[in-house]
């Protein structure tokens, strides 16, 4: 979808890679700088997932040639992502100013946790600490448990690449129609806030008060997993009535007068207690088989390797194992798109050479543009 696309990546940190790999899965010709030293980020392996699909280019941005190297190739690109600390690309001579004065339709794309200005601009964070302000992480726990939301996934994922990615495709849009880029501001903490808007919908009628563990989505017998009897765990989510119905209907409680008042708050805990005694009394894969075909509203949790190996993804080839180890393929899906398998993951400056002599032949006078 994004043939013809080009996007300059400032190798950084985790949603900053992880945004510019969804636009290479989705076509477009992702560049990234990597630096010249060939430092890995501590904790990621040598060949990143996050670097599927892109070309790479290795560059020194402390050095005044490799900096004009770098302005040279944004000159040609459509968008590009950052995320360093504000001020840090402005140092460098790469910050939006110098970058719009060589390609005026570029959309600059900057991923931070807590956005490029406000009292906390400059500070340090993390996932965690940014959904802990915004209030995102707020109901991510049982009541009277520690909040912990999913490490990344709420917060630099959902909450921050996902909503520069949004931001970039948007303004590349007005770009090519007004021919003027524009500088998206994607902060994880307005971004994690934003995905809470559902949540507070259901607060606003209502259904999810303050209190922890009490709300319609994380109070209920029939909202939670429950441990079964080989340590495994099973997921309930029959919210409306008609699913509450098919699930007491697998477990043979249609009749049972507790279970009849799907919404009697004050149920909620014993019911809970009930339901975890019984799921502990069969294994995982006995549950499993148990609630098949049924409109229960209930599914196993699988740990990625165990996904794979799945028949859900034996239908849709979501998960692939390959030489980089196990990876989910892109979404969303397009119609005519064709079986994927994961591209080669390039070394740090495989594509230097090639990089630069799209760049030089582009110098030439009527040179072609270097795509």
């Amino acid at each position: 979808m994004l043939n013809g696309t080009r996007i300059v990546e400032i190798e950084g940190l985790g949603p900053g890679p992880f945004a510019a790999m969804h636009l290479a899965d989705l076509g477009a010709d992702v560049i990234v700088i990597h630096r010249k030293d060939g430092a890995v980020t501590p904790g990621m392996p040598e060949r990143s997932i996050l670097d599927r699909g892109k070309r790479s280019i290795a560059l020194d941005l402390k050095s005044p040639e490799d900096v004009r190297t770098a302005r040279d190739l944004i000159a040609t690109a459509d968008g590009l992502v950052e995320g360093f600390r504000p001020g840090v690309m402005e140092r460098l001579g790469l910050g939006p100013e110098d970058c719009h004065a060589v390609n005026p339709r570029l959309v600059y794309g900057r991923m931070t946790g807590w956005g490029q200005h406000g009292p906390m601009a400059e500070r340090a964070g993390h996932d965690l600490n940014y959904l802990g302000l915004s209030g995102a992480a707020w109901y991510a726990s049982d009541a009277g448990q520690p909040p912990f939301p999913p490490p990344t996934m709420l917060g630099d994922i959902g909450g921050g690449a996902l909503y520069l990615v949004t931001g970039m495709l948007a303004a590349i849009l007005k770009a090519r129609e007004t021919g003027r880029g524009t500088v998206v501001d994607a902060a994880i903490y307005d971004g994690s806030a934003h995905m809470m808007n559902l949540l507070m919908a259901l607060r606003q009628a209502g259904a999810m008060p303050e209190d922890r563990g009490t709300g319609l989505l994380d109070g209920p017998h029939w909202s939670r997993s429950y441990r079964t009897a080989d340590g495994g765990h099973m997921t309930v989510q029959c919210l409306e009535p008609k699913f509450y119905a098919a699930f007491l209907d697998r477990l043979g409680l249609s009749d049972d007068p507790d279970f009849a008042d799907q919404f009697d708050r004050t149920r909620w805990p014993a019911l809970t207690a009930r339901l975890a005694e019984l799921f502990a009394g069969r294994t995982r894969a006995e549950w499993e088989r148990h609630f098949a075909g049924s409109d229960a509203c209930v599914a196993p949790v699988l740990s990625p390797d165990e996904a794979q190996a799945h028949a859900m993804n034996a239908a849709r080839r979501t998960w692939h194992q390959g030489e980089s180890g196990l990876q989910a393929a892109p979404a969303p899906r397009f119609q005519g798109d064709g079986a994927w398998s994961p591209p080669p993951i390039p070394a740090r400056g495989a594509h230097d050479a090639e990089i630069r002599a799209d760049l030089e032949r582009a110098a030439r006078p009527g040179g072609p543009p270097p795509r």
